[in-house]
């Protein structure tokens, strides 16, 4: 599915995938993320960080009435508080779909799917 958007010179569709290369340079652009996970880890190859090119594997968008909703898998940083490193998440996805594709995020659920000590 798509997103539609109407405005006076006419239609513009933006896909799916589109919307989680967004999402998951937002997540991946914030403090403490080390990267993305697969949102179907057993299928998917167990703990394997995603590249850019398969963030939507990490990204589920749902459309909504007046917005989407999207659901962001991610991994963090080992002594990152996971509570600021989520709401950090959730707020730069929200403003990046607002100001790049300007589409209203209704709701981001960030799921931390595990936890990576980096190495100094």
């Amino acid at each position: 599915m798509a997103v539609k958007i109407k405005t006076k010179h006419g239609l513009i569709d933006i896909d799916n995938d589109v919307i989680a290369t967004v999402v998951g340079g937002a997540a991946t652009d914030s403090y403490g993320v080390v990267g993305m996970a697969s949102k179907n880890q057993i299928r998917d190859n167990v703990n394997v960080i995603l590249n850019r090119n398969n963030y939507s594997k990490g990204v589920v968008v749902r459309q909504e009435d007046n917005g989407v909703a999207v659901d962001v898998n991610i991994i963090v940083s080992y002594g990152t508080k996971i509570s600021e490193v989520s709401r950090t998440v959730q707020a730069k996805v929200k403003y990046n779909l607002e100001t790049m594709l300007g589409i209203t995020a209704n709701a981001v659920n960030v799921t931390v799917q595990g936890v990576q000590v980096q190495s100094e």
